[in-house]
């Protein structure tokens, strides 16, 4: 192979390496650039450090204990090299969060777990490989056991009004249990059963002092350092907008089924799109007559 050939052969070979490193999956589905071509709005890693606690509805976790440090440190790094997707959950927080503030304001309970919804689905429409689905991730029969109805046509866990109280008695069920809203956390990832169950084996109710599975040990710390992110973003150079909050105020009760949802939309000076992106928890194109007294309908 002459020097031509071989240079020809580097560049090609380069183009393929490179083509092959463009993009990378986040842990929910969306595309972001790859970490070699990120550029960070904020500071360098060397100078981003955690404070000696970390706090979660006025419950610390002491940082000087090394073995939870390192707990947090993990997933406090991890989330600082991923900026587009930090950004992605600083702009829905605008759409959502307002809805979040308003029900742990009328349920009597603490602002922090609006950021639970944050770690479990990015505030996104997610459904995940055990079939969680929603911005609070239900499962179907706990979602059913809560009330929400999902089916063929419906699917509340897609709501997000009515699957935010649902969690958020989920979640008050585990407080009156443990007494503590990081082991309710625990427990919202994990199941309550199962939490009892560690807690009776080891035999302890404290979070820091639990030995539990990967999954449920860095979700606690996920969700109290998301909360520090975003209490701390402007430090971090984010900038401040946001998507705007749900439309929730123009709505329509039917009574009776809807066959064809695309008409019905027209009829009410909207379009079968902007229904089905202000009620994700319709799935088909028609609506069969409510189970219960009326659907609630929000039309923009």
């Amino acid at each position: 192979m002459n020097n031509k050939q071989t240079l020809i052969f580097i560049f090609c070979l380069s183009l393929i390496v490179t083509s092959g490193c463009e993009k990378f999956q986040s842990s929910h589905g969306e595309e972001f650039p790859s970490p070699q071509t990120v550029q960070p709005a904020f500071k360098e890693f060397s100078s981003l450090s955690l404070p000696n606690n970390l706090e979660f509805c006025g419950e610390k976790i002491s940082l000087s204990n090394p073995e939870l440090r390192e707990r947090a440190e993990r997933e406090f790094l991890l989330n600082i090299q991923q900026p587009g997707q930090l950004q992605l959950y600083f702009k829905r927080a605008g759409k959502y969060f307002p809805l979040f503030e308003s029900a742990l304001r009328k349920e009597n309970m603490p602002d922090d777990l609006k950021y639970l919804p944050v770690a479990e689905s990015a505030l996104y429409m997610a459904r995940s490989g055990k079939d969680a689905v929603g911005l609070w991730q239900f499962m179907p029969e706990t979602a059913r056991s809560f009330g929400l109805q999902v089916d063929e046509y419906i699917d509340e866990r897609r709501h997000p009004k009515k699957s935010t109280y649902a969690a958020l008695s989920y979640l008050r069920g585990g407080h009156r249990r443990f007494r503590s809203w990081l082991m309710a956390a625990a427990g919202y990832n994990m199941g309550y059963t199962g939490l009892e169950n560690d807690c009776e084996f080891q035999n302890t109710e404290k979070f820091e002092e639990l030995y539990l599975n990967e999954e449920t040990s860095r979700y606690v710390f996920r969700i109290a350092v998301i909360k520090y992110i975003f209490e701390h973003k402007e430090q971090f150079g984010f900038p401040k907008d946001a998507y705007p909050p749900l439309e929730t105020e123009k709505i329509i009760n039917v009574h009776d089924e809807i066959s064809n949802l695309s008409q019905w939309a027209q009829q009410h000076s909207s379009t079968y799109k902007n229904i089905k992106m202000l009620n994700p928890w319709i799935l088909k194109r028609s609506l069969p007559k409510p189970k219960h007294s009326h659907y609630t309908i929000v039309v923009g």
